[in-house]
């Protein structure tokens, strides 16, 4: 039988479309830097809702909201104490109504985070479970008996470092933390704990929310036997997830993360979504098998609908040859699944400071993101063309970079406000001092001083993704065997009744792309270079693309 959504009285949904998320574009708020209401100095709800405008205007589809939910916040929100309120300092439930009614009067769909692996250690949940070893929530949380020489029970590792164990005193056993100590592990093996974790969903679902980024997708089981991880050989080791000073990255993680049982508990997930027409794309945190599991989570329809890889989010700068082999693999692991793909988000360096990229390389990367088969993820700043921002350690708050600095600064330079305008030194974010410090160097590029300005970073972006919604075969079509040659990539998108040719230049020297041979005409004016009648090839510049489009033949 059919379920009907069951929403609270008052909530406005979108009209229902199952589909809405292939292709879309969605822009990810971190919320504690986007708009302080409140003169906090902290981001808050009520500040989205009053910034929504300019996420319209930029023409994405939809919003991705980083964690709101009450925490004690030792890892800024993605310890969860209350999955269903808000935290204070970012407002209310009533807050949140707020921003859900105004992105759907804008026609925006609304994403939240949601931290299912892992919840605070001042969650109630564990609070009651480490009271005991025999109360109801007894065995919610990964709880293991030490080794008879009391160390941990195997060798797995914390992505944050140190061992993923930590002892208690009370119950005399080691606890689970795949991140900080105070992230206990939530234990999905326990039917009762899925069921808590899918009244969580029901309870967003039913306030209007059209879907869920779900963070570290990949670690909710863990091995039921608690088998040591392998040694992984220095050759296979790479920095796609933790940096390499992490001696996380020394390990195959074989057995603390990746098992068989998500699998269904994602198919009970994915049946939450149904009625509502909502969507979800997983975060699968994984250096060596990240595409295949991308694969196994998003087959046969029922399970999440995108998951992100890691391959556009890598240290290692995506030039022609490196876009080709991935979506060569991406063919081979997985060729039905839709990928999210992206270059930032609030976890890496921003990409125009991690690639070093010019102003006419960001460009040409931007137009390149709204071409490939997938939909898109953009994180706040990133249209304005945002570097990293220098934060001293001084002034450092995340926990990973103080652990690692200064091998590694950590994530607080990608973290830092939003800047709006440059008329005062907190950049229209805030009117006291801000969390993070505003980066001087982002004052001059700043909402206000480039809104108006057609050639602007921020008026590339609107018209890159202007150019993607125009067109079919951009959002939901087919595409081409991706083709490199020296810094040259380029395919074919087809669908919706057209064909788009792409070729882009992704280096500092010229160079040359043959057209396919048909009736193409220029497409993206202000995106690309443009192209005589009748010519059969085509002269790039550096950091230039080619976009070509016809209909296709009946």
């Amino acid at each position: 039988m059919t379920r009907t959504p069951d929403y609270l009285p008052g909530v406005s949904p979108l009209a229902l479309d199952p589909d809405w998320w292939r292709g879309a574009v969605i822009y990810q708020i971190y919320p504690r830097s986007y708009q302080d209401s409140n003169g906090d100095g902290i981001g808050d709800l009520a500040g989205i809702a009053q910034r929504l405008p300019h996420i319209a205007r930029l023409g994405a589809d939809a919003i991705w909201v980083s964690p709101f939910f009450t925490s004690p916040m030792k890892d800024f929100g993605y310890d969860v104490s209350d999955y269903c309120d808000v935290d204070p300092m970012f407002g209310t439930l009533a807050d949140f109504d707020r921003v859900v009614a105004v992105a759907h009067e804008l026609g925006l769909r609304v994403m939240i985070d949601l931290v299912l692996s892992h919840t605070s250690d001042r969650h109630p949940w564990f609070v009651e479970s480490k009271a005991s070893r025999d109360n109801a929530r007894a065995d919610w949380y990964v709880w293991a008996e030490p080794k008879p020489d009391g160390t941990p029970p195997n060798n797995w590792l914390s992505v944050f470092g140190g061992s993923a164990w930590a002892w208690h005193p009370g119950r005399e056993q080691y606890f689970l933390h795949n991140f900080l100590t105070s992230q206990p592990d939530l234990n999905l093996h326990e039917p009762a704990v899925q069921d808590a974790l899918l009244d969580v969903v029901r309870f967003w679902l039913r306030r209007g929310v059209d879907g869920f980024r779900l963070d570290t997708i990949n670690f909710y089981f863990a091995d039921k036997y608690l088998r040591d991880n392998p040694s992984l050989p220095k050759e296979l080791r790479n920095d796609s997830i933790a940096p390499s000073v992490n001696p996380y990255n020394h390990q195959l993680h074989l057995f603390s993360k990746n098992q068989p049982e998500n699998l269904d508990f994602l198919r009970r997930f994915r049946a939450e979504l149904v009625p509502y027409g909502a969507a979800a794309v997983g975060e699968v945190g994984d250096a060596q098998r990240g595409l295949e599991i991308m694969a196994e989570y998003t087959s046969g329809g029922d399970k999440v609908q995108m998951c992100y890889p890691f391959e556009l989010l890598q240290p290692t700068r995506a030039t022609a040859p490196v876009l080709a082999g991935t979506f060569e693999r991406l063919s081979r692991a997985a060729p039905d699944a839709w990928p999210c793909w992206s270059y930032s988000n609030h976890d890496t360096v921003r990409h125009v400071t991690r690639w070093r990229l010019s102003d006419a390389a960001a460009r040409a990367y931007a137009t390149l993101l709204m071409c490939l088969r997938g939909s898109v993820c953009l994180y706040q700043g990133e249209e304005l063309g945002l570097p990293e921002a220098e934060v001293a350690y001084e002034d450092l708050q995340d926990p990973y970079g103080i652990a690692f600095w200064p091998e590694f600064k950590g994530r607080d330079g990608a973290r830092t406000p939003m800047a709006w305008e440059n008329s005062n030194q907190n950049g229209g974010f805030s009117s006291v001092r801000p969390w993070l410090p505003v980066s001087p160097a982002h004052l001059s590029m700043a909402v206000g001083a480039q809104d108006d300005e057609e050639s602007s970073m921020l008026g590339h972006y609107r018209r890159a993704l202007a150019f993607r919604r125009r067109h079919p075969a951009l959002r939901t079509g087919a595409q081409s065997p991706m083709m490199a040659a020296d810094d040259v990539v380029e395919f074919v998108r087809i669908g919706g009744g057209e064909q788009v040719f792409v070729a882009a230049n992704l280096g500092d020297g010229t160079a040359r792309a043959v057209l396919p041979p048909g009736e193409w005409r220029v497409a993206g004016q202000g995106l690309g270079v443009d192209v005589p009648e009748g010519a059969t090839e085509v002269a790039l510049g550096p950091w230039q693309l080619c976009l070509m489009v016809k209909s296709e033949i009946a």
